[in-house]
């Protein structure tokens, strides 16, 4: 039994790595899903991909810190599908160097993506859940957004940012039966990664999804508010 039949997704930076993990984990619990990225040839081969059997995957181009794209975005799943069920947080960008190093662009950069896309795109689904009376938000943060590293300021403060963002969120909206559930993966095998670490003993993005699923399918009367995912040894 597909546990999310009938239920729409919105899955931003759903191109590559965990993002498409989580799109493809989605779409095989019977989620129709649409993914949103920046490139549209990647966009395009992960739709493809995507769309085996029964899947119901699209995708479409958008930035999510621009506010026009990403008001685009939720007309056009809210005109195709009729409503917006789950909105998984995931577009990040980082920059790692230290600050003396860091660039008011790449500074900029990050904010834009990893805090400001996700508070445009959480404020353009909110009308809709809270008319629906329920939903699921899941940002995708990170462990930096716990541990400070060198060369990390610049991103692991737009991921402390996010759980400070998502904590309160969570407290405004459940009355409305929203969920709102924070995932801090720790070292990932992908080519985000910055520790290099490759192989089966790294937590692989299919890990980070299933986590996203334990959340989306959980009893409607308990919230897994935040989820840490890490190797377990090494």
């Amino acid at each position: 039994m597909m546990r999310l039949e009938g239920k729409v997704a919105i899955v931003s930076g759903g191109s590559r790595g965990i993002g498409r993990a989580i799109a493809r984990a989605l779409a095989a619990e019977g989620a129709t899903v649409v993914i949103a990225a920046r490139d549209q040839d990647t966009l395009a081969r992960t739709v493809a991909e995507l769309r085996t059997g029964s899947a119901s995957v699209e995708g479409l181009v958008a930035d999510v810190g621009v506010e026009a794209q990403v008001a685009h975005l939720v007309q056009h799943v809210v005109h195709t599908h009729g409503r917006v069920d789950i909105l998984v947080n995931n577009a990040g960008v980082g920059v790692f160097k230290p600050v003396a190093d860091l660039t008011v662009g790449e500074f900029d950069n990050m904010w834009g993506t990893n805090m400001r896309g996700v508070f445009l795109l959480t404020k353009a689904v909110l009308p809709h859940m809270i008319r629906a009376k329920g939903g699921e938000i899941v940002n995708i943060a990170s462990l930096a957004g716990k541990n400070s590293f060198k060369g990390g300021a610049g991103y692991c403060a737009t991921k402390w940012a996010l759980r400070g963002f998502a904590g309160s969120l969570m407290l405004e909206v459940r009355e409305h039966n929203i969920r709102v559930v924070t995932v801090c993966p720790g070292s990932v095998d992908t080519a985000f990664s910055t520790t290099g670490k490759k192989g089966n003993t790294i937590t692989q993005p299919e890990d980070v999804a299933d986590a996203v699923i334990f959340a989306v399918t959980a009893p409607a009367r308990s919230m897994f508010s935040e989820i840490d995912v890490r190797p377990t040894n090494p």
